[in-house]
């Protein structure tokens, strides 16, 4: 009996995050419709991130041994007897998706030579930008508002620059991630919210006497206190997305924002970023349930608009990436390891800072030793 093949992958653990062990597995010949691909970079994602810290991604759960990483690409090194599209030695960018392989999409699987692997595993969370662009009709001549300014952040910029917005702006709490946007072309102008506030003006005084004695509420009386909590924080972020609008010059507010953090302020600012008649397109995942300003987006008649992965995106993205069209991608990657790495490699993406002090953006993981 012939010896299975072996290879190694980063395994994550199911529990409260950061098991991850690197195994090896064994390397099974590809049925009659797969096939086999060596791969040789693999971009860390966010989501992959909140499933190592913490082994989860909002309602995601990781149950059994999950093998992270897929934002993919390589080399096809075997065929099954049924596969005719593909051949062995072929570059591709792999979609973490089942298909019917069967219609046009499908038989579009060749990456450009012009595009790199690095640039091919960035298919991945660009098909996330375009398939949510395509679902709010983004279109020439747009203003575009960007909360959050990591990796899909950027690309949102960047597509949106790509297919003719008049102005792209973005909006973080991190200023070096700021500083790269502006610096490398991806949005016009920038501004920094504060991190430990739930406003950017608004000011918070803080006590550390001892709490005095009070008589105990009556439920009514915690209902009136909650709205009225509630009620006080919806008008700061209104005024102070008013005063983030001003600072853009654009009072009226944009036609499009991208909501890329999952945070439930910077969603929550959504809403009142969008123009009369915009849209918020909701892609980062964080929060399970957000209390939003529903009243302010109906009266305005703001579209709130969800997004989850893509469909039919891969043929415009490689097109994209190989064109040179997107302005400042290639200055994504900040970070490479290989893959008996992984684990310093997600420890890195958690702290956001190299040993060096460097911000971490999108980091590669390739074969490395391990492969």
């Amino acid at each position: 009996m012939a010896s299975v093949q072996t290879t190694n992958a980063a395994v994550l653990y199911p529990g409260t995050g950061r098991e991850l062990r690197v195994e090896e597995r064994p390397l099974w010949p590809p049925k009659p419709h797969e096939a086999q691909i060596q791969v040789l970079a693999t971009g860390l994602c966010g989501s992959d991130l909140h499933y190592y810290s913490h082994g989860r991604n909002g309602d995601f759960q990781v149950r059994q041994p999950l093998v992270l990483g897929h934002e993919a690409a390589g080399i096809v090194t075997a065929i099954g007897s049924g596969v005719t599209h593909l051949r062995v030695g072929q570059r591709v960018a792999i979609e973490a998706g089942i298909y019917c392989r069967q219609c046009s999409y499908c038989q579009k699987q060749r990456l450009p030579d012009s595009c790199s692997f690095e640039q091919a595993s960035l298919a991945e969370p660009l098909s996330v930008l375009i398939h949510a662009s395509r679902r709010a009709n983004l279109a020439a001549g747009q203003t575009v508002l960007v909360f959050g300014v990591g990796t899909i952040g950027l690309l949102a910029c960047a597509l949106a620059k790509a297919r003719g917005a008049s102005k792209v702006v973005a909006v973080d709490i991190n200023p070096s991630r700021l500083e790269f946007a502006k610096t490398h072309g991806f949005a016009s102008q920038t501004f920094c919210l504060p991190s430990s506030s739930s406003s950017p003006s608004s000011s918070h005084s803080c006590s550390h006497s001892q709490p005095q004695s009070r008589p105990q509420a009556t439920p009514q009386q915690l209902s009136a206190e909650k709205r009225k909590e509630i009620d006080d924080q919806m008008r700061r972020l209104k005024d102070n997305m008013s005063s983030i609008l001003n600072e853009f010059g654009q009072k009226d507010g944009f036609d499009l924002v991208y909501e890329c953090t999952g945070a439930e302020m910077a969603i929550q600012m959504s809403v009142f970023g969008a123009c009369t008649g915009g849209k918020v397109m909701l892609i980062g995942m964080g929060s399970r349930n957000v209390m939003m300003p529903l009243s302010s987006a109906a009266c305005r008649e703001v579209d709130i608009l969800g997004s989850f992965r893509y469909c039919d995106t891969y043929p415009d993205a490689l097109a994209l990436l190989a064109s040179g069209e997107l302005d400042g991608v290639d200055n994504l990657v900040t970070h490479r390891f290989g893959l008996d790495d992984t684990k310093k490699a997600f420890e890195m993406m958690a702290k956001g800072v190299d040993d060096d002090g460097n911000m971490v953006l999108k980091v590669m993981v390739g074969p490395g030793s391990a492969a």
